[in-house]
């Protein structure tokens, strides 16, 4: 990969690393701010899939700095507050543009010939997956106000 390639693909991960920063504080705030409320299974969720975003960031930044790069401090915005209800409804938002930008990368990161780039992404695509269905499930049994 020449050095043209390389800061596109360092480009594309710290975007990476940008959203599940975001997407890791937004988990974690709905884990503490949904303490009590109506499904403790739900609050116990938010902070698992925190924990799988924040693999994701580990991941991305580790690739930026094999890449020659500096792993940004920046994150996106958050959504918070609401019911649990408006919770899940933000989380399944957030993890429907991760997959977005995921499926947007892939094929820029075959492009610039980085295999393994494209290989954590995917990997984190599929989390992101299993996440839209597991929110998906839950949305649908969560009583409507």
């Amino acid at each position: 990969m020449d050095a043209a390639d390389a800061k596109k693909v360092i480009a594309v991960l710290n975007e990476g690393v940008s959203n599940e920063l975001g997407a890791v504080i937004q988990y974690l705030w709905h884990h503490y701010m949904a303490e009590g409320m109506e499904s403790p299974a739900i609050v116990d969720l938010f902070e698992k899939v925190s924990r799988d975003e924040m693999k994701h960031v580990e991941r991305f930044a580790e690739r930026v700095v094999a890449l020659g790069g500096e792993p940004t401090t920046q994150m996106r915005p958050i959504r918070k507050g609401g019911d649990l209800r408006r919770m899940v409804q933000d989380d399944l938002e957030l993890e429907y543009e991760a997959r977005e930008l995921y499926r947007r990368y892939i094929p820029q990161l075959a492009e610039a010939g980085d295999s393994t780039s494209r290989r954590l992404v995917e990997a984190a695509l599929a989390d992101e997956e299993e996440h839209i269905r597991t929110f998906e499930v839950i949305l649908s049994r969560i009583r409507k106000p």
